[in-house]
């Protein structure tokens, strides 16, 4: 019979092995107003809609679990008229371990938003069927990008900043 040595334990001085993966995923927030429906109905069906996106996470605990948020507001307006307002509010508890503080910011804002969405589009295009319309279909989104566009920006800021103040 031979020995596992797989399970060797990291010393002190090792960095612990990254750790990645969602604990769970679940709804925060949905909110659904749609004040003019019957109006709206009788219309062909041509929408303007305009989406906010945004992002927010926070630390749960010492032990390495974050809570991430992906929050959604869509609105639209047929010939002038209020179609819905949607907002939701996808949420997910991550554990994430053994990421130096770069790659954690990284995680929180790229990674865990990438695999939220598909969730969130769902939630979204339920409510809208539900509530009559069709649903939206969301085109999938770049969070990698978005994150390093944000990056680069706040890294220009702050060059900016320390350069004005030597």
């Amino acid at each position: 019979m031979s020995k596992d040595t797989s399970s060797k334990k990291t010393s002190p001085k090792e960095a612990p092995v990254p750790h990645f993966s969602m604990q769970k995923i679940y709804l925060k927030k949905s909110n659904f107003e749609s004040p003019n429906s019957a109006s709206v109905f009788g219309t062909d069906w041509k929408p303007e809609t305009t989406m906010d996106l945004n992002l927010s996470h926070s630390s749960i605990d010492d032990d390495g679990r974050y809570e991430a948020v992906i929050s959604i507001k869509v609105t639209a307006t047929n010939e002038n008229i209020v179609a819905f307002s949607v907002e939701v509010d996808q949420a997910a508890l991550f554990l994430i371990d053994g990421f130096p503080d770069d790659r954690l910011d990284e995680a929180l804002n790229s990674a865990c938003p990438l695999i939220m969405f598909p969730y969130m589009r769902e939630t979204l295009d339920n409510v809208l069927l539900k509530a009559g319309y069709p649903p939206l279909m969301l085109a999938p989104i770049n969070f990698d990008a978005m994150y390093k566009e944000k990056k680069a920006a706040k890294d220009a800021e702050e060059k900016a900043k320390n350069k004005a103040q030597h």
